[in-house]
């Protein structure tokens, strides 16, 4: 389980997230929505304790972020945008070496790699080197290395971002294997129909405030929308409207005082 509570995080004079509140529950694909510069990376960097929040926390499975930092670790795997290999490490030298990052060796590190290669379909490069992977087997060996101290608790972000259909489809089965698995699983994406096919919660985030929470169905039905796509232009756009009165109205109380 994963609950932000009051999150927030300000660089010198830009407030970056506002007040985030959500849980995301075991057994459950929970989607972090928003348009590039919502607050939706500096979120998941704060859940990650990569970064310090400015005010509020967050538990993942009872472990405070703020202060038990290690307990939280032991509970998450992460998977980033900008993850990458080792170029002359083979796929099962990356794994063992986050598994001993974590504490892990042995037998039971070596059982539970041949479980991820096989779990992952990595068996045809399990020991070839990573330069010349293709962009699928990259994301595939860097989740094995999320997944390495089995985690239940899994954040990813954009997980199928730049792949092509064949390693898009593979992603989103281990998704759903994750889920029947029990994990709970964060889902950064811009991809709504993936969001459509795999979350059963929302959040959509924009300028570092949570907008709208729900199902894909709970948000269309309320939006009127023919999908979540539209929904989420609607709910993002509706903001936008009334940061600009609001907007203008400041300025004019401004003119107005300065006659």
């Amino acid at each position: 389980m994963i609950e932000a509570q009051q999150l927030a995080k300000q660089f010198k004079k830009f407030q970056a997230v506002k007040n985030v509140t959500f849980r995301a529950n075991e057994g459950e694909v929970f989607g972090l929505l928003g348009p590039n510069g919502a607050g939706k990376t500096t979120t998941l960097r704060m859940l990650s304790t990569v970064v310090e929040p400015s005010d509020g926390t967050a538990v993942i499975d009872g472990f405070d972020i703020r202060h038990q930092k290690d307990k939280v670790r032991s509970r998450l795997g992460i998977l980033v945008e900008s993850a990458g290999l080792y170029a002359h490490s083979t796929t099962r030298e990356h794994l063992r070496y986050i598994g001993n990052l974590h504490g892990l060796d042995g037998a039971g590190l070596e059982s539970h790699i041949d479980y991820l290669i096989g779990a992952l379909e990595m068996r045809d490069f399990a020991d070839r080197r990573a330069k010349g992977f293709s962009r699928g087997m990259v994301r595939k060996v860097v989740m094995g290395m999320a997944l390495i101290h089995n985690p239940p608790n899994v954040i990813l972000d954009e997980p199928t971002q730049g792949l092509d259909v064949v390693s898009t489809r593979a992603v989103r089965e281990i998704i759903l294997k994750f889920k029947s698995e029990g994990r709970c699983v964060i889902l950064s994406t811009h991809h709504m129909d993936e969001v459509e096919r795999l979350c059963d919660r929302v959040a959509i985030i924009h300028r570092g405030e949570i907008l709208e929470s729900g199902t894909p169905a709970e948000l269309t039905e309320k939006y009127r929308a023919d999908g979540l796509e539209t929904a989420f232009v609607q709910i993002v756009g509706a903001e936008a409207l009334l940061q600009e009165a609001e907007r203008e109205a400041a300025d004019k109380k401004r003119k107005h005082k300065s006659e």
